[in-house]
């Protein structure tokens, strides 16, 4: 079973087990999430939402939060004029442990992909 979901404003398509980077959450490691806007459920059976499907939802764990590398943005004009801008991205990775379809249909991680 797979779904897909909304998180902080960008969708994912995702199974149990799969591990994501996602835009910052504010949450400690270890801690598990629930995100309630699934807009998509797909398998045996395709559950598509009118945005949402009702009663599903995606259970994660927060593994680590960490900062993408570095990317330099230049801005140059003609002349003497010269700036060199950096970036880093704050992410938050999850792992997906269980996803439910609301209908009594549960696909959970397993233990391999939880180590």
């Amino acid at each position: 079973m797979y779904s897909v979901v909304e998180i902080k404003g960008h969708q994912y398509k995702l199974k149990a087990g799969d591990m994501i980077d996602v835009e910052k959450i504010e949450a400690e490691e270890g801690k598990t999430l629930e995100f309630a806007s699934v807009l998509m459920i797909g398998g045996t059976k395709t559950l598509v939402g009118a945005p949402t499907v009702n009663g599903a939802k995606v259970t994660a764990k927060v593994v680590r939060q960490g900062r993408g590398r570095k990317f330099f943005v230049l801005k140059r004009k003609p002349g003497a004029y010269r700036k060199k801008n950096g970036h880093r991205q704050a992410y938050t990775a999850l792992l997906i442990t269980e996803i439910a379809d609301g209908q009594g249909g549960v696909s959970k991680a397993e233990a391999k992909a939880k180590k």
